[in-house]
């Protein structure tokens, strides 16, 4: 295969490719807004909303960055965190989130439900809070992203799986039984399909 450079993540030897590979959609679509949104600097309180394939890379970022940990207690976290991300793709309350941020907190959405979120505004504006959506990165920043995974052992927790077994996956997914990210191991498989 030939592609242009511009379009080209190197891989530094240490990141394991499979568990490496989620990092470029999971990966980039929660570190670009934990950098944007001023979340990746040690000591913020982070809070991660579901922890499926996005969530746990979040909170291994997190981590990372020196993110202080959650209190066991939500009760104990309400108007304590500078920012949470939302990484939930269903209908869900936000307003209980907007409890736990103290004021100017960032409630950052990666998850896209398949209908409108209810937003209750005044909780808002009593606390100069922002809700904001962010979808991924550029190259230059999923590079950065890549090299700083690689840097902290950041890999996405996976099940490498042969491309027969995919429509089996497919079923367990819909089950909500796959934690948290299957990668298909093509070379395997067609290496076992060759004569």
């Amino acid at each position: 295969m030939v592609a242009n450079q511009r379009y080209i993540v190197r891989f530094p030897d240490n990141l394991p490719l499979a568990a490496g590979a989620p990092l470029l959609c999971a990966g980039i679509t929660v570190y670009s807004p934990l950098k944007y949104f001023g979340l990746a600097e040690a000591g913020k309180h982070i809070g991660v909303v579901g922890l499926g394939g996005l969530g746990h890379v979040a909170v291994k970022f997190a981590k990372a960055f020196g993110a202080k940990y959650l209190p066991k207690a939500l009760v104990a976290a309400m108007g304590t965190l500078d920012g949470i991300i939302d990484t939930v793709s269903a209908v869900h309350p936000l307003l209980p989130l907007l409890g736990l941020l103290k004021s100017n907190g960032k409630l950052i959405m990666v998850g896209a439900p398949e209908k409108p979120l209810e937003l209750p505004i005044f909780p808002l504006l009593m606390g100069r809070k922002t809700v904001a959506g962010s979808l991924g990165g550029g190259m230059k920043e999923t590079q950065e992203m890549i090299d700083f995974a690689a840097k902290h052992n950041i890999t996405a927790d996976i099940e490498v799986i042969s491309m027969d077994y995919v429509n089996t996956a497919m079923e367990r997914l819909d089950k909500a039984d796959v934690r948290y990210r299957s990668v298909i191991d093509i070379g395997n498989t067609l290496a076992a399909t060759r004569p």
